[in-house]
């Protein structure tokens, strides 16, 4: 049964977690509105587009993005204030084990976790479709392909056809010196080459310009060349549009989707859409973690008053961060699996948090 002392520790872990949340919010927002000034006021952006288009679906992103870390500073700073007034001994004194204790942190943590999960798979997606289609219209970008287009293009557009364009300009959906390869148990089956590539609106489909085409049948090898040729490639003027943060307005189905596409063309972005989508799970299961290591830290009053215990709390929780940094490095190059690597922080840190328990006044 929730106790009264449930309800107490609840009310104050989640009082706390919220307003902290809400603080950095408001700071975090006054930074970015200072960084973008410039370009609202060049772009001549309306006060509710910027409210309504971009600010509100840029809450629930960053909410979600630092809510793991202000989980742990949360549980620091209000457990250190309940031992600092002797709180947590007249708890003890009436016979509450310290594992009884945690009942109510784990369901204050269950709770943010709940709330993690919804924003990370059902309302950030959509959020994120609206914020980036601002960024887009109303932002400057720094990337010099993002304006005019990608360089040195390379995709598997279908099990064993691979397809090579050298530049492609996204404003006149037009590709440069093509390449595309159909192979047939790893031998060369036949090579369509071109100087030019532009996308046909009307019949939705890619021109090739100046082309020829090399078809082998063992020893055998004719040559078909000419000036325009219709194709039916499998790949839009969409798929060159995309772009890297695209997966963050994806919703889980989405990212299935896309992720299963990506490795069929063979495209190394797969990893970090697979980073995405295991890291949309492990971080919002850091919070038990997290919140374990900050109650055992904190729930012993010592010397020095709270301020030790929120500067070893900030330090193990950017830590944590750190560690979610590397653990992507260990994808990206292969070193360990998304999956994995996406988890070694919450092994790590479950490790520590075993330890710190262990330690912990019972």
């Amino acid at each position: 049964m929730i106790k009264r002392l449930d309800i107490y520790i609840i009310k104050k872990f989640l009082g706390t977690f919220f307003f902290a949340l809400a603080l950095i919010i408001c700071i975090a927002i006054v930074f970015d509105l200072s960084e973008k000034m410039d370009d609202f006021l060049d772009r001549g952006v309306s006060m509710n587009a910027i409210i309504f288009e971009y600010y509100l679906n840029f809450i629930p992103y960053f909410a979600n993005l630092f809510s793991a870390l202000f989980v742990f500073i949360s549980v620091i700073f209000f457990t250190s204030r309940m031992a600092a007034k002797s709180e947590f001994v007249a708890i003890f004194s009436s016979g509450v084990s310290f594992n009884r204790l945690l009942v109510p942190y784990f369901i204050a943590a269950s709770i943010i976790t709940c709330f993690s999960f919804v924003l990370g798979y059902y309302v950030i997606p959509d959020a994120n479709k609206a914020r980036l289609e601002f960024q887009n219209m109303y932002i400057r970008s720094s990337s010099r392909s993002a304006l005019y287009g990608e360089y040195n293009i390379h995709r598997q557009i279908e099990p064993g056809v691979y397809f090579y364009v050298e530049s492609y300009n996204k404003n006149r959906n037009v590709g440069i010196r093509v390449t595309m390869e159909e192979f047939d148990n790893m031998e060369l089956v036949s090579k369509l080459s071109a100087d030019m590539m532009v996308w046909d609106t009307v019949k939705n489909k890619w021109i090739m310009q100046n082309y020829y085409i090399r078809t082998f049948d063992g020893n055998k090898e004719s040559i078909i060349s000419g000036i325009s040729l219709d194709t039916t490639i499998r790949i839009t003027p969409e798929d060159f549009e995309r772009q890297s943060n695209i997966v963050e307005a994806m919703n889980r189905r989405e990212l299935n989707e896309y992720i299963k596409e990506q490795k069929m063309m063979g495209t190394s972005d797969v990893v970090n859409s697979e980073i995405e989508k295991y890291m949309r799970t492990s971080v919002p299961f850091a919070t038990y973690i997290l919140t374990i290591i900050g109650a055992a830290l904190s729930v012993r009053k010592i010397r020095g008053g709270i301020g030790i215990n929120i500067g070893i709390g900030l330090l193990l929780s950017f830590s944590y961060i750190l560690f979610i940094r590397f653990s992507t490095v260990f994808a990206l190059s292969g070193m360990f699996s998304a999956a994995l690597s996406m988890w070694i922080p919450n092994i790590i840190y479950l490790l520590i948090a075993i330890a710190i328990y262990m330690m912990a006044p019972k």
